[in-house]
C-alpha cells in the first residue's frame, strides 16, 4: 500500500463496491475482475474501473496466468487494515437471523487473509503452545519439536520475503491472539489442500473428518471445536 493520507485511504474504501471487493479478497485468494464485479454487484466494466483504482492505490496487485488476469491483496498489511475495519462493522448489532448466523460462523472459524482466525484459530495457537510446538518465552518461536511435527504433517514454508515466520494477531471476535505470519499461512494452505478444512461462504471455515488426527497432533481438540462450530450453525 502506498503512503496514502488517512483521508485518501478512507476515500478508496468509502465506495461500497470497492469495500466489498476488498472484503472478499481478504480470504487470501486471487479473484478475477468478473468475480469481484459480481461480489460488488456492479457491471464488469464498472468493476474494472474500481479494480484500477485499487491497483493505483496499492491495495491490490494484478497477476497474469496465460490469458487470465487475477487480482489479490497486495500486502498482508492491507489485509490487516480491511480486517480491522470489518471488525468495527461486525460489532454493530446484527439485523435479522441470516446476518446473525453469518456472524456466528465467522466467529467460530474463518480466514484472516491467509491464516486461521476465530475460535478455531485461537485454539490452534493455544494447542501448539501447550504441546511445546511453539515457545513464547521470547516472543513467538517454533521449537525443534514443532519443526519436526510440522514437517511430518507436510507443512513447509518457502521464502518469506521479509515476512515474520510467526506473529501474534489479535482476534477481534475472541479478544485473544491467533497465529499470523508465513508459517500460519503455510499451515492453512496445507489444511485446505489436504481437505482437513474447507472454505465456506464469507471466509467461513468448516472442519472436515480428516482433520481429527492432524489437529490433535497440533494440540486441538476437534470435538470441542466442532461443538462450537455446530452451535454457530444451529
Amino acid at each position: 500500500m502506498q503512503n496514502l493520507a488517512i483521508a485518501e485511504v478512507a476515500g478508496v474504501l468509502a465506495e461500497p463496491a470497492r469495500a466489498a471487493m476488498c472484503l472478499a479478497m481478504i480470504d487470501g485468494r486471487a479473484w478475477t475482475v468478473g468475480e469481484l464485479a459480481t461480489v460488488a454487484k456492479v457491471a464488469p466494466s464498472t468493476g474494472s474501473e474500481h479494480v484500477a483504482k485499487l491497483v493505483e492505490a496499492g491495495f491490490v496487485e494484478t497477476l497474469r496466468q496465460g490469458r487470465h488476469r487475477y487480482i489479490r491483496i497486495a500486502d498482508p498489511k492491507v489485509a490487516e487494515l480491511i480486517e480491522h475495519l470489518a471488525e468495527h462493522a461486525e460489532q454493530r448489532p446484527q439485523a435479522g437471523l441470516k446476518a446473525s448466523l453469518r456472524a456466528q460462523r465467522l466467529a467460530a472459524a474463518r480466514t484472516c487473509y491467509d491464516h486461521l482466525a476465530g475460535r478455531l484459530g485461537v485454539a490452534l495457537r493455544a494447542g501448539m503452545i501447550d504441546t511445546g510446538l511453539i515457545d513464547t518465552s521470547a516472543g513467538l518461536a517454533i521449537t525443534e519439536t514443532g519443526q519436526r511435527v510440522l514437517r511430518d504433517i507436510g507443512v513447509t514454508t518457502g521464502p518469506t520475503h521479509g515476512r515474520p515466520l510467526l506473529r501474534e494477531c489479535l482476534d477481534w471476535t475472541e479478544r485473544r491472539e491467533h497465529l499470523g505470519g508465513a508459517l500460519a499461512a503455510a499451515l492453512l494452505d496445507r489444511a485446505l489442500r489436504a481437505h482437513w478444512l474447507a472454505r465456506g461462504d464469507d471466509r467461513a471455515i468448516r472442519i472436515r473428518p480428516a482433520a481429527r488426527e492432524p489437529l490433535a497432533i497440533l494440540g486441538v481438540d476437534v470435538d470441542q471445536v466442532s461443538e462450537s462450530l455446530a452451535s454457530s450453525r444451529a
